[in-house]
């Protein structure tokens, strides 16, 4: 079958040109000043704008936390992802005792019959010795080409320094990147005891046994572990002013450091989780003050920072209450778990379906960043450096045809009823947003159009990832 999509305005990383483009299967054939074939499907795209379908390098379906799980899976997160203008997601394969290629074989049995998009994986590494250290190269067989490690969770997630050592070098010698989940562990278990033991339980102690120094610090360890070990390094969901500059430093010391931050460390403060809802903003690690939203913005505008991902994993507010999802009630155990103790909240939020079109709104239309840079920071930088480029975050001959067509005029109010999460809230209730996708396409495949869904379970593949760049 081929498709046309004319009329419209190609935006790239690089730049913005008037075209048409020729899908023709799942891939694009042709992309012309003008296209003409009589057996295709046409799509006018008269003053709307193409762009590649966002990629999100982090996010959690199906994860069990805290007695409960998140409640979107890889059907409905994916739905969420299209109708925002994301077409891949990474998510995170969780480890097992029975070894890294069962756990990698038991996620995907339980995410290709449910994926609704393309996905992809990283490996969590939460427990280290020469059986996992023997299996860290043979990942690229399975098309994972990258681990995350932390230094925090103690007890759960968290390995030691010299581990995370001997696991970074592994994974330069073989073209894995790692990612870092920085925290000070050790200070948070200290922090939380005393909370606890002097009776506080409120949301806003979530934040306050999580001090923001301890992510600076524990950033600034892993890019020099990095270094030591000779491997590139990721930083996910940087929330700190201070982590902002310990990148910008590792970088200007020749270290292979990269990282990302994420929507809600853009917009919202501590001050959020002082409020009656504050539950509803608890995720980890925690938001910060209005000073390191600033920064954080700085850093995506001037090129510090090189990918805006979500870290979805979201969480009912109140599960003993259903919601209707695609015609059915459903109710999954959130939030409440936690009303008399925040070490019990679940820790995440919903952001998949936001991320794109609010940060259009709040960086493009606002004028903060040129339309090229938010293809860059919202697709093409995750594909280069997680090794799905040229197939996946970019327009042109060859690359799959996961594509966003954008109406930079479309005001919508925003919220839990047009975002797509099957949870019960919306961090951006009553957002005005101004540009927004109407179609969104999966390898040539309509999956939004104008509101309606034709996305269904299974239609999405697990793409096997290449060794990424460095950008």
């Amino acid at each position: 079958m081929k498709t046309i999509i004319k009329n419209g305005t190609v935006v790239t990383a690089e730049k913005s040109f008037k075209a048409d483009i020729l899908i023709e299967g799942e891939t694009i054939a042709q992309i012309s000043p003008s296209i003409e074939a009589m057996d295709a499907k046409l799509i006018d795209a008269s003053g709307l704008l193409v762009l590649p379908g966002g990629i999100d390098p982090h996010v959690h379906l199906d994860l069990e936390m805290m007695g409960t799980i998140s409640s979107d899976d890889h059907y409905t997160g994916g739905k969420a992802a299209a109708f925002g203008g994301t077409t891949t997601i990474i998510d995170f394969v969780s480890q097992l005792e029975s070894g890294l290629e069962e756990s990698i074989r038991q996620h995907r049995r339980n995410a290709d019959p449910k994926v609704s998009i393309d996905y992809s994986s990283h490996m969590n590494i939460s427990h280290f010795d020469e059986k996992v250290a023997a299996e860290l190269p043979l990942l690229p067989e399975y098309g994972i080409t990258s681990i995350k490690v932390f230094t925090a969770y103690n007890g759960r997630l968290r390995i030691s320094d010299g581990d995370i050592f001997k696991a970074m070098r592994i994974a330069g010698k073989h073209d894995l990147l790692t990612l870092v989940h920085a925290e000070n562990g050790d200070v948070i278990d200290i922090l939380i005891e005393e909370a606890l033991r002097e009776g506080h339980t409120q949301p806003i102690w979530h934040a306050l046994t999580r001090p923001g120094w301890g992510a600076v610090e524990s950033s600034l360890r892993a890019f020099a572990l990095a270094a030591q070990a000779d491997a590139p390094v990721y930083l996910v969901h940087m929330n700190m002013a201070g982590e902002v500059d310990q990148l910008a430093y590792a970088r200007s010391k020749g270290i292979y450091a990269m990282g990302e931050t994420c929507p809600q460390y853009l917009f919202f403060s501590e001050e959020n989780l002082q409020a009656e809802d504050g539950a509803k903003w608890i995720c980890s690690p925690p938001m910060r003050r209005k000073e390191d939203n600033q920064r954080l913005w700085q850093g995506l505008i001037d090129g510090s920072i090189q990918v805006l991902a979500t870290d979805h994993c979201p969480f009912f507010y109140d599960g003993t209450k259903a919601i209707e999802y695609e015609g059915k009630p459903i109710a999954i155990p959130g939030k409440e778990l936690g009303k008399n103790d925040f070490t019990k909240i679940p820790n995440g939020l919903p952001g998949l379906g936001d991320r794109l079109p609010l940060f259009w709104t709040h960086a493009v239309a606002s004028g903060r960043i040129s339309p090229e840079r938010f293809v860059a920071l919202s697709a093409t930088n995750a594909a280069k450096i997680f090794g799905l480029y040229p197939k996946k975050g970019v327009l042109q001959v060859g690359s799959d045809a996961d594509i966003a067509i954008w109406d930079p005029n479309l005001e919508v109010n925003y919220g839990v009823k047009t975002a797509k999460h099957r949870t019960d809230y919306n961090l951006y209730e009553g957002f005005q947003l101004k540009g927004y996708p109407v179609i969104v396409m999966q390898r040539g495949a309509i999956l939004v159009d104008h509101g309606e869904w034709f996305g269904k379970p299974g239609q999405g593949r697990f793409i096997e990832r290449l060794s990424g760049e460095v950008l």
